[in-house]
């Protein structure tokens, strides 16, 4: 091709072209400022065409579809269709039938299964489906990492240091063999004090070493902004087998967890919540390990089975838990170089007691053979206890318990 006769009769190109190897020539910075301009649409396409993808992963087929007074869409999803089944281990399997529950199991809840928000007027889903919460556009592109959206920050996991911002008050058990525990928890909704912090109250089962090996299963309830795009306490599951490096996830925003229940959504906002100086509204959960399939199984309330962690997506949890902890977490991103304002439980301490205070009660393990045993030998830490304290008590109506909490940054918190 003969290019002076396109620059000739192109007078515009030719006058863009000069303009350009100029400007590279005598303006540097502002040539690649204009070059970097060019070429960021690309990678914002790559990135959306990242998330389109990974929501045609996420979000299954429906066969009904609920709106949320609170702005969550709820699709029914078909159980054998959940995203669980992804899982090269899992797939062409269906969900299991209700394993047998731990003896001396006393459902002392009062629970309903009308808890959270989307159901409150009495929508469920078909029997055969299961609601799963939808995962949205905005849902991904407010996440500090898409590539990591649904999994939480990688760090260090030692009980006895904090480390990456996140901070315990915890209280604890080890040394034995443990096949699940349970444990009553009031239900607040804390303030988190930017996007990226998160506070949550939970029971972990752990197992594995604090190194790269760590396998854990976890289940409360959490405030997140940054996963939900609000502020209010919703219920969560998460695992891992790897020290949250690269396996496990939120709820159900990955292949793992097997949903079996029609009307509990997970990581839908729950409603009520307690009040400081007024009602206490909590939720019990019961994580056990199935006797004949090896398999997690969480239960809330009054028998309220939601569904299971398949034994082989661990290693260590493949045969039991060496830990258990019970208790609160909060991000503390050192916002302007002080600590955070983000609350843990009610934001108020321990010593402020019932009504007030958070707390975790009637705390049990279950044995290797399939009982239910109150806590022996309850251990409690805390991170910083100026920033979130726990207190630990025992009496006869709720046995083993704790208050916890703190509002975090505060006179004896800088």
């Amino acid at each position: 091709m003969d290019f002076s006769f396109c620059f000739t009769s192109s007078p515009i190109i030719f006058f863009l072209v000069h303009f350009l190897l100029v400007a590279s020539l005598f303006c540097p910075v502002h040539s690649s400022q204009i070059f970097n301009h060019t070429f960021r649409p690309q990678k914002e396409l790559q990135k959306l065409n990242f998330i389109r993808t990974r929501l045609t992963q996420i979000n299954k087929p429906f066969v009904k579809s609920i709106q949320s007074p609170d702005g969550d869409i709820i699709d029914c999803v078909v159980s054998h269709h959940q995203p669980a089944f992804d899982h090269p281990l899992l797939k062409g399997q269906k969900p299991l039938d209700p394993p047998e529950r731990p003896r001396r199991h006393e459902q002392r809840s009062d629970l309903s299964e009308n808890f959270q928000i989307w159901s409150i007027s009495g929508e469920s889903c078909p029997e055969g489906s299961i609601p799963i919460r939808r995962t949205r556009e905005e849902d991904m592109l407010r996440a500090s990492s898409v590539g990591r959206f649904g999994r939480k920050m990688r760090r260090g996991v030692r009980r006895d240091s904090n480390s990456n911002g996140h901070e315990h008050a915890v209280g604890y058990v080890s040394g034995d063999q443990y096949y699940g525990a349970k444990a009553s928890i009031n239900v607040w909704a804390p303030r988190v004090a930017n996007q990226y912090e998160f506070s949550l109250s939970q029971i972990w089962l752990i197992s594995g070493s604090f190194g790269n090996d760590l396998n854990t299963i976890e289940a409360g309830w959490q405030v997140s902004p940054e996963l939900y795009g609000d502020r209010q306490p919703r219920l969560f599951t998460y695992w891992t087998t790897d020290a949250y490096e690269g396996s496990g996830c939120y709820n159900l925003l990955c292949s793992g967890f097997v949903q079996t229940n029609n009307r509990i959504a997970i990581g839908a906002a729950i409603s009520p919540t307690s009040s400081y100086g007024g009602g206490q509204f909590d939720i019990t959960l019961l994580i056990w390990k199935d006797p004949k399939h090896g398999n997690w199984w969480l239960e809330l309330g009054r028998g309220i089975l939601v569904g299971y962690w398949p034994s082989l997506l661990f290693t260590h949890l493949r045969e039991h838990a060496s830990m258990v902890q019970f208790g609160g977490e909060i991000v503390n991103s050192r916002p302007r170089g002080s600590h955070s304002g983000t609350q843990m439980g009610s934001g108020h301490f321990a010593g402020e007691g019932f009504g007030k205070a958070s707390y975790f009660r009637n705390l049990e393990v279950v044995d290797w053979d399939n009982n239910l045993l109150p806590c022996s030998n309850l251990r409690v830490l805390a991170d910083h206890p100026n920033c979130y304290d726990i207190r630990p008590a025992l009496n006869s109506v709720w046995a083993n318990y704790f208050y916890y909490g703190g509002p975090g940054r505060n006179l004896r918190c800088p």
